[in-house]
């Protein structure tokens, strides 16, 4: 089958390494323009290129996909499928229906739950115990396309968003790959739009870690916003990234009140419990333990943490 492969990140790189080793032909690679990155602004190609350019794959970065020239890329090739993962343009009508099988996406939840831009972290953030991954037909709505394949994926009890991600990687890869080299067989299902839900664009300011919620939910940001853009508290006007927490027991203290302070540094929340932060990584240093933190900046019980 002739392929047109459209997508940009490490995640998507996985699914178009899978494919290239398949029987297939990939004609062509579409991915998202060279961004600047890091202090010294380095212009950086996406790994989608990277990936393509190492095997000889033609690569288009359009700026735009309406203003027709890549349609007109598109009907050169004359590709039988075009096949989408984390590619983040939207495609327009005509490029949807160009193809004999036309487009499918690879999305990183059991649609149509989590539809949108942040499906791995929103799940773990929401504590969610199960998630997944759905091969769609697309159409031009959000994530809203028939159900081709799907496969459910039981997130870790302490299972981070950039673990899972990596995980969800592979198995949609497999999935993608699979369903392809099946679709002439497969009866699309239609989603059931009474059970859709949409997960946000993440935003640092989201991963601000709020002392009244429960220390359930704090626990599963905690995990959910590692490693970008990683939940954060403030003490003393200095940021303070926590990279890895436990609930603990309960506790009668406000909430924010620091209630522990030698092996984990351990907070009242709203719910009546304890989270216990383990690994922490104050403004300006490298990862470490609470108790290291702790030894060099002792926190008295009884201070309360507002934000």
């Amino acid at each position: 089958m002739k392929i047109v492969f459209m997508g940009t990140p490490d995640y998507a790189a996985v699914t178009l390494e899978k494919l290239i080793k398949s029987d297939n032909e990939i004609a062509a690679v579409f991915a998202q323009p060279d961004k600047k990155v890091g202090r010294k602004q380095i212009l950086t190609p996406p790994p989608v290129k990277v990936v393509a350019e190492n095997n000889n794959i033609p690569v288009f970065q359009p700026e735009t996909l309406r203003d027709g020239k890549a349609l007109e890329i598109l009907k050169e090739i004359n590709p039988d499928i075009i096949v989408v993962v984390a590619y983040g343009k939207i495609l327009p009508e005509e490029i949807l229906n160009l193809p004999k099988f036309g487009c499918v996406n690879g999305h990183a939840s059991l649609l149509p739950k989590y539809r949108g831009a942040s499906p791995i972290q929103w799940c773990i953030v929401c504590g969610e115990e199960v998630t997944g991954v759905t091969v769609m037909q697309m159409d031009k709505g959000m994530d809203t396309g028939d159900i081709l394949t799907q496969r459910e994926v039981k997130i870790g009890e302490n299972e981070t968003a950039e673990e899972l991600f990596d995980r969800l990687s592979v198995i949609s890869a497999d999935l993608t790959l699979e369903t392809i080299e099946n679709i002439e067989n497969i009866t699309p299902v239609k989603q059931n739009e009474a059970e859709a839900s949409y997960a946000p664009i993440i935003k640092k300011e989201m991963a601000l870690l709020d002392f009244t919620k429960s220390a359930k939910e704090l626990f599963c940001a905690i995990r959910g916003y590692y490693s970008w853009p990683c939940a954060y508290f403030f003490l003393e006007g200095k940021r303070i990234k926590v990279i890895k927490s436990e609930v603990g027991d309960t506790t009668s203290q406000t909430a924010g009140t620091v209630v522990g302070n030698t092996d984990s540094l351990d907070i009242a929340c709203g719910d009546g419990k304890i989270l216990k932060l383990l690994t922490v990584q104050p403004e300006g240093k490298g990862q470490m333990t609470a108790k290291q933190m702790l030894c060099g900046n002792k926190i008295e019980k009884g201070y309360v943490i507002n934000g």
